[in-house]
């Protein structure tokens, strides 16, 4: 009787271990391939290369006389087809490798929110997390919202504004996609939409099976960057979104952290909170060049010193920083609802040490730091000086924090600290002061 009761054990003792090593065996195989793959591949891009090279250039190095170049090399044509084919079963392969690795120990969900306010480096920040293939990245969805929905500023309008930001993100980080078709404009026609707000600045909306193929009839204002798509289909997002591993947004239309309670505390959500700050004298210079229009009066009073700044400005940079002030001390004080929820983050760190602060921002939100998003980050930090656009995610992390030092006179500098002095301290920004000149 001892023995019978022992078997079943044993039994599934031994399945569990066969389970196991088919698994990782299976993995293996994945590994092993893609390394043969990737081999064959490199011989193939070679062997395209020399078939490239013009009959001129053959002859040349031939010391023959050069031919006429037929209209199409067929044999250079099937290994393009052949090099495609390697290149469409390697990415394969690696997801499904991927996949197989982080079936382990998948972990719990996680909701990541970016917030920030213009010209923080929000894009850049934001695209730690873009890069890291388990994540379903948002690019400011919140957008739409902003262009179809008019609040005034201050008051119980603002309030209104919060709340409804509020109550779409929510759905939005529970994979609802649908509630934009409500803001898209024109409206979205049966779930299909060309005019998501910078669609390509997310890849999880530019990775099949999201992206249809294109339809030359259709013009896509925010078209993906490195792939031809078809209009966005809503309901194939929304179930990619619910596909991956964990969700992530970055919005710079949200300020009050307060309004975020209720989100936070949602059953259904695991929330992770990052506040991007960045010194507000960086602000103002980077946004008088990103929206030259909207800072002409900062920009003759700067220059030229003629029309003099009106006041509603000056009060509006004020009630900006104070809102980013008051959020951020709530956050730092960490009450229950916050506890482990709310980090606060500085650009200039971050362009300082780019890595070592995305590794502290996987930890805090609980997700692994890939090695997709190490490279990115080592290869877009090290721009050229002259090779980042208003809006590009690639700098020169190095040089950008103190970049503004040389943008601005001190005269505007100075406003800006009068009017943000209280957030600039608890940042801990430094104020500048003007040295007195030297007599000859």
């Amino acid at each position: 009787m001892e023995i019978r009761r022992a078997l079943p054990q044993d039994f599934r003792e031994l399945l569990h271990c066969v389970k196991m090593r088919s698994k990782y065996a299976i993995l293996l195989v994945f590994v092993v391939g893609l390394v043969i793959i990737e081999k064959e591949n490199n011989f193939i891009s070679r062997v395209s290369d020399k078939l490239k090279q013009s009959p001129q250039a053959l002859a040349e190095a031939n010391g023959t006389e050069a031919s006429p170049a037929p209209a199409e090399n067929g044999s250079l044509a099937s290994l393009r087809e052949l090099d495609a084919a390697f290149s469409r079963l390697r990415s394969h392969l690696r997801n499904v490798t991927l996949q197989l690795a982080g079936d382990e120990d998948p972990g719990p969900r996680r909701h990541v929110l970016l917030m920030a306010t213009t010209r923080t480096g929000s894009s850049f920040v934001g695209e730690f997390f873009n890069q890291q293939g388990s994540i379903f990245y948002l690019f400011e969805p919140l957008w739409h919202i902003e262009r179809t929905v008019t609040f005034e500023p201050g008051g119980a309008n603002a309030v209104g504004s919060a709340l409804v930001y509020r109550d779409v993100l929510k759905q939005l980080l529970l994979c609802d996609l649908y509630i934009l078709e409500s803001f898209i404009s024109p409206a979205p026609e049966g779930h299909l939409t060309p005019f998501m707000f910078r669609r390509g600045s997310s890849r999880s909306l530019c990775e099949e099976p999201v992206c249809t193929p294109s339809s030359k009839k259709v013009f896509e204002k925010y078209h993906c960057k490195n792939r031809r798509c078809g209009p966005l289909n809503i309901t194939l997002a929304a179930e990619a979104c619910r596909r991956k591993q964990h969700v992530a947004l970055k919005t710079v239309r949200i300020r009050q952290l307060e309004f975020l309670q209720p989100l936070v505390e949602d059953p259904r959500l695991d929330v992770r909170i990052i506040q991007l700050v960045r010194d507000p004298r960086a602000v103002l210079a980077s946004r008088i060049v990103a929206f030259s229009g909207k800072y002409e009066t900062w920009k003759k009073w700067a220059s030229e010193g003629e029309a003099p700044l009106r006041e509603e400005e000056v009060q509006r940079l004020r009630g900006n920083c104070e809102s980013i002030r008051l959020s951020a001390e709530l956050g730092l004080r960490r009450p229950e609802w916050l506890r482990g929820r709310y980090m606060l983050v500085r650009y200039e760190d971050v362009a300082q040490a780019p890595l070592q602060k995305a590794e502290e921002m996987y930890r805090f939100a609980g997700l692994p730091l890939t090695p997709q998003v190490e490279e990115w980050i080592s290869k877009n930090t090290q721009a050229p000086r002259d090779g980042s656009g208003v809006y590009s995610t690639r700098k020169n992390s190095s040089e950008q924090f103190e970049k503004w030092r040389f943008s601005i006179p001190f005269k505007l500098a100075q406003v800006v600290q009068d009017a943000c002095a209280p957030a600039m301290r608890l940042f801990g920004y430094k104020l500048a002061i003007r040295q007195p000149r030297r007599a000859g």
